[in-house]
């Protein structure tokens, strides 16, 4: 009988050193993420909060979202650029958040990898916990798995959760939403993180290499394809804050992903009214018509997968549209007057040529009407 080597929790494919060196590369940029209300240290088997700011609230109302990054990580591990995503992480859980008015109280992470290997590892959370030190929004916990027989040793992907709170008089939505609101629209930063199953589509079909320098980008292929999601959450709290959710105030907020503009904004509008959005109040950012020549993609197809250069929307009083656009460009964020709010009653005079989207997603809300074309620069 052939005598065989005994078999422990490393000769079966987990490193458990590699795990505690990731730990260690990573706790200092987590560490940053911590304010006064985290208590404990890293390592705990638990993340906790001090949540005593609650007892302040009328009726306190927690928010929780969850998400990943889609295929946008098949890049990274092509580029070999893996402290990105983790920001791209953030702005898709904690903007969503952020929409019902909400503030981010806790984040935590899910790395699951076929091979551990610490600095990758504690790229990724660098990633991550820069952009929550960026908003205010404590990183408090996190899980690293190791899958060895099930991802190749190459492969990751994540994923993360946020908690945050909202007093149930503040909380924005459709039922804010009134005729005569105004929309207005703060610029992307370019893919963000969805539609990327299209966008590598292309990529494959046009044959260029990622290092590959584009003119009309001012950089690499796979530069502009890994730029991060830009965060709103701060900048969006801000404006509440400034303006409340009154008459003039910020009434709801869309936040443009997977399913583009029309779909995201129908959304948070109540039955019964319509929102015009005008395609032609914005110049399309390169990479979205790069995508769209290089795939022969519609522009139909194309705004019901990219946000095309509209990453969130304020649907905001009348009174307060002016102001918003104002704070949000002195932010550092292009933002304009995407459109209005009507009654969509029988009378309602639409623009000509308008492509209505309404139902989307399940949300049995109100309905968007797309109209005018695309600028492209």
């Amino acid at each position: 009988m052939t005598q065989q080597t005994p078999l422990d929790y490393a000769s079966a494919g987990v490193d458990t050193a590699a795990g505690d060196r990731a730990v260690e590369l990573m706790k200092a940029a987590v560490a940053r993420t911590h304010d006064a209300t985290v208590l404990g240290a890293a390592g705990g088997f638990a993340g906790l909060v001090d949540a005593s700011a609650l007892l302040g609230m009328q009726r306190p109302l927690l928010a929780t979202s969850t998400d990943g990054v889609g295929t946008k990580i098949a890049l990274a591990r092509q580029m070999g650029v893996h402290d990105t995503i983790g920001q791209d992480l953030v702005g898709m859980v904690v903007d969503d958040i952020v929409v019902v008015g909400a503030r981010p109280l806790l984040m935590t992470d899910y790395i699951a990898c076929g091979q551990v290997v610490p600095e990758r590892i504690a790229d990724i959370v660098r990633g991550i916990a820069q952009a929550c030190e960026s908003i205010g929004c404590p990183l408090v916990g996190g899980e690293t798995a190791e899958h060895p027989g099930v991802m190749d040793p190459d492969d990751y992907d994540i994923a993360g959760a946020a908690t945050g709170v909202v007093d149930a008089s503040r909380i924005l939505g459709a039922e804010r939403v009134v005729a005569g609101d105004v929309l207005v629209a703060m610029a992307s930063s370019g893919l963000h993180s969805n539609g990327y199953s299209l966008v590598r589509a292309v990529v494959d079909r046009v044959g260029l290499p990622l290092e590959a320098h584009v003119a009309e980008f001012g950089r690499s292929l796979g530069e502009e394809l890994l730029e991060p999601t830009r965060l709103y959450t701060k900048l969006c709290l801000d404006l509440i804050d400034a303006l409340g959710v009154g008459e003039g105030g910020v009434h709801a907020l869309s936040h443009v992903t997977g399913g583009g503009l029309g779909a995201n904004l129908s959304r948070v509008l109540p039955r019964g009214l319509v929102a015009t959005a005008d395609r032609g109040s914005w110049v399309v950012p390169p990479v979205f018509d790069w995508v769209r020549r290089g795939g022969e993609v519609s522009w139909e197809a194309l705004e019901d997968s990219l946000n095309l250069g509209v990453g969130m929307v304020a649907v905001v009083g009348e009174a307060g549209a002016d102001e918003v656009v104002r704070m949000v460009r002195e932010a550092g964020v292009e933002a304009w007057v995407l459109g209005t709010v009507m009654d969509d009653e029988g009378g309602v005079v639409l623009p000509e040529g308008s492509r209505i989207v309404q139902g989307a997603k399940g949300a049995d809300g109100g309905a968007v009407a797309l109209h005018g074309g695309y600028r492209t620069a």
